[in-house]
C-alpha cells in the first residue's frame, strides 16, 4: 500500500522532509501528494522523482483535496497544535517536528485532540529512532554500570547571527502575543533533551518531580542560547547544558552515570562508549529507525509507534519551566567575543563547562560559571 503525504512547511528543515519523502517514495511506500507553504515551491525546490504534487497555503483544504492519509507538519513552533488538530479531524496521521507544541497547555491540547479522533502521530525527535536507545536501556537494566546515579547531556553547537534573522520566530520568546519559546534547549539542542530522558526512560510527564533552569543569552536575542536543566524525575536525575556560542563546536552527547562505570552516547552518530570497572572500553555502532517509515509501517503493519506524543510528556514539562521562567539573563559583554570573520559569538569558557556539566551533574553556577546566576529557578 502506498501512503498519500502531504508535507506542511517545505523550506529550511523542510528541505530535508523533501528529501526523505523522495528515498521513502522510492520504495513505494508513500506518494507525495501535497505541499502546504505560503508561497508555492518552484519546480527547482522539488526534488527529482518526486513528481508534481498538489500545492496550497490552505493546509485542511490540500488533505481534503488529496486524500491524504498522513501528514508531516514542519512549520513554525506556534502553528504545530492547530496544524496538528486539523489533521486529526480529517482522520490524517501525523509526523509532527519538535518541539510538538510551545506549552503544555497547548501539547496537551493537541495531544488530547489526537487521541480522541484515533489517528497516529509520531513526534520528530529522530534521536529515539536510533536503535542505541533500547540497547542502552537493555544495559543499564542488566547492570552493566552498576546503579544508575543520574545522566548528564552535553551540547556545544555554534550558530551565526544570521540564524536569528531567518525568521521572524527565530530566538524569540513571544511573538504577537503568542508563545515562541525558541530557545537552545526547546529547538535546536531539545534533542539532547529528549534523549537524556529517555535512555534514563524518564519521558513521561508523570515521571518528573522537579526542574531547575538557568537561562541565559549572549545574542541580542529574546530567548537563551547558552542554558542548562536538572530535570529530577522518578528515575533519578537529568542535567542537560547547552549551548550555539561554542569557541570549537563538536559532537552532542548524553552521558549515563553509574556506580560501576558509565555509557556515553553520540545520539546524531548512533554510537555508544560502555566504559565500566574490570573491562576495556567497548565502542558500538547501532543502526536507526527512520520516524516517517516507522509512522508507515505503523499504519500498514501494526509496527509500534517510536515517539508517541505521551512519551515526549517529560520533555514538555521542560519546555513548560523555560517557558515560565524569567527572561534569560544577558551575559556580561566581557563573557563573549567575535571570532575575526566568524559573524557569531563565542562564549569564553562554554566548551569546557558544557563538558563538566555531563560530568558532574552540575548547573552552570554550580561550577563557579562566573556570569552564571546565584540562584536557578525552580518548578
Amino acid at each position: 500500500m502506498t501512503l498519500p503525504v502531504v508535507l506542511a512547511g517545505a523550506r529550511g528543515h523542510g528541505r530535508w522532509h523533501l528529501d526523505n519523502i523522495r528515498r521513502i517514495q522510492a520504495k513505494g511506500a508513500v506518494r507525495l501528494a501535497g505541499v502546504c507553504e505560503l508561497t508555492p515551491l518552484g519546480e527547482d525546490e522539488i526534488p527529482d522523482g518526486l513528481g508534481t504534487p498538489e500545492q496550497s497555503a490552505d493546509f485542511g483544504a490540500l488533505l481534503d483535496s488529496t486524500g491524504a492519509r498522513a501528514a508531516v507538519v514542519c512549520t513554525p513552533i506556534p502553528t504545530h497544535a492547530e496544524l496538528a488538530l486539523t489533521a486529526a479531524e480529517r482522520g490524517v496521521h501525523l509526523l509532527l517536528e519538535k518541539p510538538p507544541a510551545p506549552s503544555y497547555a497547548e501539547f496537551r491540547r493537541m495531544a488530547d485532540g489526537i487521541a480522541g479522533a484515533g489517528v497516529a502521530c509520531q513526534i520528530g525527535f529522530q534521536s529515539l529512532g536510533s536503535h542505541a536507545v533500547p540497547a542502552i536501556r537493555r544495559l543499564l537494566a542488566e547492570g552493566a554500570i552498576g546503579e544508575v546515579t543520574g545522566v548528564g547531556g552535553a551540547g556545544a553547537w555554534a550558530r551565526d547571527e544570521a540564524y536569528y534573522r531567518r525568521a521572524p520566530w527565530a530566538g524569540r520568546r513571544r511573538l504577537n502575543g503568542a508563545d515562541v519559546v525558541d530557545g537552545v534547549l526547546t529547538n535546536p539542542l531539545a534533542h539532547a533533551v529528549a534523549t537524556s530522558l529517555a535512555v534514563l526512560g524518564a519521558t513521561r510527564a508523570e515521571d518528573v518531580e522537579g526542574i531547575d533552569t538557568e537561562l541565559l543569552r549572549a545574542n541580542d536575542i529574546e530567548s537563551d542560547d547558552t542554558s542548562c536543566v536538572r530535570v529530577r524525575t522518578t528515575h533519578g536525575p537529568v542535567t542537560v547544558a547547552a549551548t550555539l556560542c561554542a569557541e570549537r563546536p563538536g559532537e552532542p552527547y548524553v552521558l549515563v552515570h553509574g556506580s560501576r562505570g558509565r555509557i556515553t552516547f553520540w545520539y546524531k552518530q548512533d554510537r555508544v562508549l560502555l566504559q565500566r570497572s574490570g573491562h576495556g572500553p567497548r565502542e558500538t555502532s547501532y543502526g536507526r529507525t527512520d520516524l516517517l517509515e516507522n509512522l508507515v509501517g505503523h499504519l500498514t503493519g501494526g509496527a509500534p509507534l517510536l515517539v508517541a506524543p505521551d512519551e515526549t510528556g517529560a520533555f514538555m514539562k521542560v519546555v513548560e519551566a523555560v517557558r515560565t521562567a524569567p527572561d534569560p539573563l544577558p551575559l556580561p559583554r566581557e563573557a563573549w567575543h567575535r571570532p575575526p570573520g566568524a559573524g557569531r559569538r563565542v562564549v569564553t569558557g562554554v566548551d569546557a563547562l558544557v563538558a563538566a556539566s555531563a560530568d558532574t551533574l552540575a548547573l552552570y553556577s554550580e561550577l563557579g560559571a562566573p556570569w552564571a546566576p546565584h540562584e536557578e529557578v525552580s518548578t
